[in-house]
């Protein structure tokens, strides 16, 4: 299976990376990492890839790792239907106090216009 893991880099995001990337070593599945610039994250996209690399060190996984620019959601929904992805896997949610999820609004942009079947890691 073809999958693109999008980083934003939040917490949330290097947990899916170490889920993806466990679950692509018992499947098989081929990886690319798409790091997002996020402008309410405090790390720029270089930092998150050296964070991505050292993870990635620590398994002996060596996938693409690329950075997009422009609108988040946006960006990984065109990458992964232009390059036929089987899977686009995402982090977020946030729980109310109610009990709702709440996505911010990469998050929803994803979930609402991917034709590509999305994994959200919460």
């Amino acid at each position: 299976m073809k999958v693109l893991l999008g980083i934003g880099g939040s917490d949330g995001s290097f947990e899916a990376l170490a889920d993806t990337v466990t679950r692509a070593e018992e499947a098989g599945d081929e990886v690319t990492v798409a790091i997002v610039d996020r402008d309410d994250i405090a790390l720029t996209p270089d930092e998150i890839e050296t964070e991505v690399r050292e993870q990635l060190a620590e398994t002996g996984m060596d996938p693409e790792i690329r950075q997009l620019s422009g609108h988040p959601g946006s960006r990984l929904v065109e990458v992964a239907e232009q390059e036929q992805f089987d899977r686009l896997v995402v982090a977020g949610g946030e729980r109310s106090p109610l009990g709702k999820i709440n996505f911010d609004e990469t998050l929803e942009f994803v979930l609402l216009n991917a034709e590509t079947t999305v994994t959200l890691v919460r």
